[in-house]
């Protein structure tokens, strides 16, 4: 199913019911007096989070969602019934914004959480409300409350633990599809991922992580070069970014200033993800001559003037895949026991 991570829909709670205007009429009961009754409330819409989806082409094709009005107050004391709720189905991670305005309003993060993003009018009053003793055959009633009604943007930001960054042909699809259950395109051509690819990595019993795969960056991207930056929104909830280089290009390009055009098409697009911990992962050593990586390695890291992790990895092959991805698990183990008590307690890292 091709990946869809933005949409734009209608919303529209039901409408109160009116109250209704009547009197009571028996036999041998003179002045019954007024019995009218209150009009329903209106249907809500509820947004509830699907772990089961991962994608909102759904509200491509359905724009407008309307939950039912409440049914009119009736005579004999009898209100109307509640208008029937709607309920849509979103993937864990949407999140809702008035597309107005640009106000966040909701984020859905749990999976099988309920928020009403819409309320329901409630019901007008019937003339039965309006009794009093001087007032014993009153003829007031109320219209029913409207319900709520907005214009929502949808957008999906996929949850996951490390986030995977590089150039198109940096080998990161062949690296998911090595270390975990992901199967995305492989081919060799740049931008064979044209959507974010999700991929659990088990490194034990009960023990695991979630990388993303996004389609490759280029040099311009800010402008609209390639496939822009528009995917970049997915790493912004993960723990740490793996900088995957293609350290034996076809073309004899520069690797370092590749990585450092990434790193300048990050920082433009947002500062809070650029100062995100991030690993680099020279990939396809195997195209490196055994006598030649120690110091090609070593020169790369001195023109990059790193200081962080450097991890040495084939995914081809699957060289080194196995201590990074040791590596990955002892670090996010190590903050999630840091934010322990701020957090619920992940069963992926508990000790």
């Amino acid at each position: 199913m091709k990946f869809v991570d933005e949409a734009f829909i209608e919303i529209a709670a039901g409408d109160g019911g009116n109250g209704c205007v009547s009197f009571r009429h028996e036999k041998y009961k003179e002045f019954g007096g007024p019995n009218g009754g209150d009009g329903g409330r209106g249907g809500h819409v509820f947004a509830v989070a699907d772990p089961a989806l991962n994608t909102l082409v759904d509200f491509r094709y359905s724009r407008r969602h309307e939950a039912k009005r409440g049914q009119h107050g009736m005579g004999s004391d009898m209100f109307g019934a509640a208008g029937d709720d709607i309920v849509l189905k979103m993937p864990v991670g949407t999140l809702v914004t008035d597309s107005e305005t640009g106000e966040v309003l909701y984020e859905l993060l749990t999976p099988g959480e309920r928020i009403m993003i819409a309320k329901g009018g409630d019901g007008g009053f019937g003339n039965m409300r309006f009794k009093s003793a001087i007032n014993r055959a009153p003829r007031q009633k109320t219209p029913g409350w409207p319900g709520d009604k907005k214009s929502l943007k949808l957008e999906l930001k996929v949850l996951a633990d490390v986030g995977l960054l590089g150039m198109p042909n940096a080998g990161k699809s062949t690296f998911i599809a090595a270390v975990s259950n992901a199967r995305p395109k492989i081919a060799d051509y740049p931008f064979t991922t044209l959507h974010p690819n999700l991929g659990v990595v088990r490194v034990g019993p009960e023990q695991s992580f979630v990388v993303a795969d996004i389609p490759g960056l280029i040099e311009g991207a800010s402008e609209g070069a390639g496939l822009g930056h528009q995917f970049l929104r997915h790493l912004q909830r993960t723990r740490v970014l793996l900088h995957l280089v293609d350290f034996a290009p076809f073309d004899d390009a520069d690797p370092v200033a590749q990585a450092k055009a990434i790193i300048a098409e990050l920082k433009k697009y947002d500062k809070a993800l650029h100062a995100k911990p991030r690993w680099l992962v020279l990939n396809k050593l195997d195209m490196v001559p055994l006598e030649e990586r120690e110091a090609r390695v070593k020169d790369f890291v001195k023109r990059m003037r790193w200081k962080g992790p450097v991890f040495q990895i084939s995914a081809l092959t699957r060289e080194g895949c196995e201590p990074l991805i040791h590596a990955i698990y002892k670090y996010l183990r190590a903050e999630h026991m840091a934010e322990q008590p701020q957090e619920a307690p992940d069963p992926r890292f508990a000790e």
